[in-house]
């Protein structure tokens, strides 16, 4: 489901730094969560699965970090 116009009328937050605190908050969701992952890939000695999951975790820090940076100059932190 596409629009042209912002979301948000159920919930009445219709912010687009809402949107980046949300994003943050996912990706350290995911950042968290795949550390689990990268333990269990571990215990099993899957060596290979072990490192896609360190990648896709950095990759999961990076857009938190990127979105923080998005964040502090939008809000006025610098």
């Amino acid at each position: 489901m596409t629009s042209e116009t912002e979301t948000g009328g159920v919930t009445g937050t219709q912010d687009k730094d809402y949107n980046l605190i949300w994003y943050v908050e996912a990706c350290l969701s995911n950042a968290l969560r795949l550390e689990s992952y990268i333990q269990d890939a571990e215990r099993a000695n899957d060596t290979e699965v072990a490192d896609l999951f360190r990648k896709a975790q950095a990759d999961s820090r990076k857009g938190a970090e990127l979105g923080k940076g998005l964040l502090r100059a939008r809000l006025g932190g610098g």
